[in-house]
């Protein structure tokens, strides 16, 4: 590839000698060079084997030796220090004992320890007219075969080894040729690609993401008119919500290669090695262009620079600035996209985020009632399902769930239907799946009666405050049975969605919350440590109204923002605040009034309603679990109509 001007492109390698890519005559052929150290090996072990006296004809005791020779059956002898080789004039029909075959015309022996050297076996030789020859060779053995020609010949490979790799240390062969070399993993196109159809809901994200499958197929049609695709997209969204599949669907309908490599995986403890491997990644998917390369959570590696405490991360920061450099070297006819993920945007480098590197950015957020039903459908597509199973409806329930969430509902009915030998997956088996994802197993461990009694007043309270409210959601379950680490449960269905709320609403909100607390008042005159997730969650709501959205008139239309960023993660290490100290306790103050005066109302309303708040703890002393249906049975019809609902609310 060349520039306009003639000029060779900075991103050609210059000189490389002709011959097939991959190849370099210059290199030493690694293959070739081992099967000739291994053939000289095998030849030098197999000639010192056969020159050892003990692999010559048949051995033999020297009792039988000697006998023989004293029978005159000895032609000639050759002594090799202890070992003592020969022929026989005849072969001897008698055989040593426990010798299996016949004797060869050769043979071979270990002399006694006082019969080397003896020169009485050399008067005895001279008397019989035997020939005898002696040598100073003794017998070559395992470990001197491996001492004197292995050992040479392994040391002589480390030593071309060694200085073979050394004359490229980062090369693919050398030194840590494995260790830089980038760890992404390589998907081609197949039948069993990902595509958009796999992809339920997200339809911006999707329609955003189309223009990058079409500059991949079809470039020219946007070059043409001089636009620009952006080099980079990044996918923002909560964990769960399939920014991995969505990025895997963009290469499947785009047909390409996809590069998927994890942010933490350029890390690692020697400086450099990071941006080698952006380096490499990069390298291989220009050659594999058209194609498209994923970073997930690349916020463990495009952090904000010197930031955080004991300041920046060398690595780390080195490995950030070879991407950024490695996007700005894209060139225009270069059709490589690179798409990242992550769920904390607020903490990546400007640098990463201006435009000419991740310029695009797609919300990739909580699927609506329309999506979570085609997530359902795709994930109940292997799933046989009963007549009465109602995915409208389980759509409509699982609001603010994820996908992965949704994915793991339908799992987790599919392994109560086959524990109960179901041949198909009802409605029973999701609304325990439900509960599972949602609040978690059932504990093992039974309440006592005056602890089960304590949690059925408070659950109670919850819900009576929940039917009797304008604003509030239809109660959908109560439940006293203990999972994870609560000891029971009350959950609202929401009728539909909105995303945006008033003040009379949020006030509703936190009087539905006090009211577990306002129960056990009433009833055991004291209250109880269970209350303490709904205090807290009443508190954040208060003040999020007071400091955040100006529903105060003694605060005013003003916004009190409290630092809440973790220093380790590259923000503000200490409290950072723009107001007063005066302003901060009337804020406290206004909190406070906010509560207790939700907790009067509670009070109130639990008062007027005590009689039906008796019949629903008596129902939930009895069965523990109340449905939708149940719940409606017992407190018959609400006070006020059903409103929208407040879920998905940014609170």
């Amino acid at each position: 590839m060349s520039e306009p001007n003639g000029k060779p492109s900075p991103n050609q390698p210059q000189n490389k000698p002709p011959g097939p890519p991959g190849s370099d005559p210059r290199r030493v052929n690694f293959g070739s060079m081992s099967m000739i150290l291994l053939v000289v090996a095998l030849v030098l072990a197999i000639f010192a084997w056969n020159s050892s006296p003990t692999n010559y004809g048949t051995t033999v005791p020297y009792s039988f030796f000697y006998s023989q020779l004293q029978k005159n059956m000895v032609r000639t002898v050759t002594f090799h220090g202890e070992i003592l080789t020969g022929k026989w004039k005849t072969v001897p029909e008698e055989r040593p004992e426990g010798l299996t075959g016949s004797l060869a015309e050769q043979f071979n022996t270990v002399l006694l320890p006082e019969m080397v050297g003896n020169e009485g076996l050399q008067k005895i030789l001279d008397e019989k007219k035997v020939e005898y020859i002696v040598t100073p060779i003794s017998v070559v053995g395992v470990g001197d075969l491996f001492v004197w020609v292995l050992l040479p010949l392994v040391f002589l490979y480390f030593m071309w080894s060694m200085l073979r790799r050394s004359s490229d240390p980062f090369g693919a062969g050398g030194m840590m040729g494995g260790f830089i070399r980038s760890p992404a993993r390589r998907f081609e196109k197949s039948e069993k690609s990902a595509t958009f159809d796999d992809v339920a809901g997200l339809k911006s994200a999707k329609q955003d993401l189309q223009e990058v499958v079409e500059f991949l197929k079809n470039p020219r049609r946007f070059t043409r008119l001089g636009a620009k695709i952006p080099k980079g997209v990044l996918l923002v969204g909560p964990p769960g919500t399939g920014k991995t599949l969505l990025a895997r669907a963009t290469a499947g309908e785009a047909g390409v290669p996809f590069f998927s490599i994890n942010g933490s995986e350029f890390i690692q403890m020697f400086v450099g090695v990071g941006a080698t491997r952006v380096r490499d990644l990069f390298k291989t998917a220009r050659e594999a262009a058209p194609c498209i390369v994923f970073i997930d959570e690349i916020d463990a590696v495009g952090r904000v620079r010197g930031a955080g405490v004991g300041g920046g991360h060398d690595e780390r920061e080195q490995t950030l600035n070879q991407i950024l450099s490695e996007m700005d070297g894209f060139q225009q006819g270069e059709t490589v996209i690179v798409l990242a993920a992550t769920n904390r945007s607020d903490v990546l480098d400007p640098a990463l985020l201006r435009p000419g590197r991740f310029d695009r950015h797609v919300t990739v957020d909580l699927p609506a009632r329309d999506g979570r039903l085609g997530i359902l459908k795709v994930h109940t597509r292997k799933v046989p399902l009963s007549d009465a199973v109602d995915l409208d409806a389980l759509a409509k329930t699982t609001m603010g769930y994820s996908g992965a969430e949704l994915e793991k509902l339908v799992n987790e009915a599919a392994l109560k239907a086959a524990r109960e030998d179901k041949r198909a997956v009802d409605m029973s088996d999701f609304r325990y799946a439900q509960d599972i994802v949602t609040m978690g197993a059932p504990r093992d461990e039974k309440m006592d009666r005056k602890e089960k009694e304590l949690t059925a007043w408070h659950e109670a309270g919850h819900a009576i405050l929940a039917w009797a409210q304008e604003g509030m959601d239809p109660v959908h379950k109560v439940s006293i049975v203990p999972r994870g680490r609560t000891l029971g449960v009350t959950q609202l269905m929401p009728e539909s969605e909105i995303h945006n709320l008033g003040e009379r609403r949020l006030k509703a909100r936190i009087v539905m919350t006090m009211g577990g607390r306002a129960a056990e008042k009433m009833i055991f005159n004291e209250y109880s440590a269970g209350a303490q997730g709904d205090i807290e969650q009443a508190t954040q709501i208060a003040r999020r109204m007071v400091a955040r959205w100006g529903m105060s008139d003694l605060i005013g239309p003003v916004a009190f923002r409290q630092s809440e960023e973790h220093p380790f993660l590259g923000k503000e290490m200490h409290t950072y605040r723009e107001f007063s100290e005066e302003t901060t306790r009337q804020i406290d103050i206004e909190v406070q009034r906010i509560i207790k005066e939700c907790e009067t109302s509670a009070f109130e309303l639990l008062i007027q309603y005590r009689a039906q708040m008796e019949a629903l703890v008596n129902a939930l002393l009895e069965s523990e679990d109340l449905e939708r249906e149940q719940v409606e049975k017992i407190l018959g019809e609400r006070p006020f109509p059903t409103p929208a609902s407040e879920v998905n609310s940014n609170l």
